[in-house]
C-alpha cells in the first residue's frame, strides 16, 4: 500500500513538472477530451435525470407531508450540485474511462512499448500520462456542470408530474434559484477537479505498472478502478469537511 501511494505521488510530481510542455501534446489532450467529455454525454444524461427523478420521489412525498413542499426545489438543487453530481460522475468516470486508460498503458506497458518509448528518448509521462490527466481535469467538471442541469431537470420534471407531490416547474426553480448559488456549484467542481486527478494519477500508475501479461492487465484494470472509488470516496469527505469549514 505504500509503495503504491508513493508511486502515486512521485508520477503525479512528474506529471505537475511536465505542465509547461502540455502545448507540445494539444492534440493528444484533445483525443483524450473527446472520449472523455463527449463520448460520456449520454450516459451522464441518463445518470442524471435519474439521480434527479429518484431524488424527487424520496424527498418529495415527505416534504409535501410537512407542509414544505415550496424548499424541494433548493434541496434537490444542493444535494446534486454539491454532493450527488460530481461524487457520481467521478465513479462512473473512474469505472469507464480509468479502466479503459489502465488497460491501454497496461497492455504498453506488458508488450514493451513503453521500453521502446525509452529507447526513442520518449518520456512515457510526456507522452502517455499528461495527456491523459490533462483532459479529465478539463473535462470532467464540464461534465458535472452538465449533469447538475440535467439533474435539475429530471427532478423538477418528476415533481411537476408525479400526484403525490404536484409542484410546478415554476415554483421548483424559483427556490432552486433563492437557494442554490454559484459558491454552490463552486464547492461541487473543486471536488470535481480533485476527483479527476485522482482518477487520472491512479489510473496511469497502475497502467504503467503492470506485469504478468493478460492476466497482469486484468488485474490492473480492477485495482484501478477499485483504488479510484475508494480513494473518491474518501476525499470527498474530507474535501467537503474543508470546504464547509473554508465557507463558515
Amino acid at each position: 500500500m505504500f509503495r503504491d501511494i508513493g508511486g502515486l505521488v512521485i508520477l503525479f510530481w512528474r506529471t505537475l513538472l511536465a505542465l509547461p510542455l502540455a502545448l507540445r501534446q494539444r492534440r493528444k489532450v484533445a483525443e483524450q477530451f473527446y472520449e472523455v467529455g463527449m463520448a460520456s454525454l449520454l450516459m451522464v444524461c441518463i445518470l442524471s435525470v435519474f439521480i434527479g427523478g429518484v431524488l424527487a420521489l424520496e424527498i418529495g412525498p415527505v416534504m409535501v407531508e410537512r407542509g414544505l413542499a415550496n424548499y424541494l426545489g433548493g434541496i434537490l438543487g444542493l444535494a446534486i450540485c454539491r454532493e450527488l453530481a460530481p461524487t457520481l460522475m467521478a465513479v462512473l468516470i473512474a469505472g469507464r474511462i480509468g479502466s479503459s486508460m489502465a488497460a491501454e498503458i497496461g497492455s504498453m506497458a506488458v508488450y514493451q512499448e513503453i521500453d521502446a518509448l525509452r529507447t526513442m528518448n520518449i518520456n512515457p509521462v510526456h507522452y502517455l500520462v499528461l495527456p491523459r490527466i490533462l483532459a479529465l481535469a478539463v473535462a470532467l467538471p464540464m461534465l458535472v456542470i452538465f449533469a447538475d442541469l440535467v439533474g435539475w431537470m429530471g427532478g423538477a420534471l418528476v415533481c411537476s408530474t408525479n400526484q403525490q407531490i404536484v409542484v410546478g416547474m415554476q415554483s421548483f426553480f424559483a427556490n432552486l434559484r433563492e437557494t442554490v448559488d454559484v459558491q454552490d456549484v463552486a464547492h461541487g467542481l473543486i471536488k470535481t477537479f480533485v476527483f479527476a486527478l485522482v482518477i487520472g494519477t491512479v489510473s496511469c500508475h497502475q497502467g504503467l505498472s503492470t506485469i504478468g501479461g493478460p492476466r497482469g492487465i486484468g488485474r490492473t484494470v480492477t485495482k484501478a478502478v477499485v483504488n479510484s472509488i475508494v480513494l473518491i470516496l474518501i476525499l470527498d469527505y474530507f474535501l467537503t469537511h474543508l470546504l464547509v469549514q473554508l465557507e463558515k
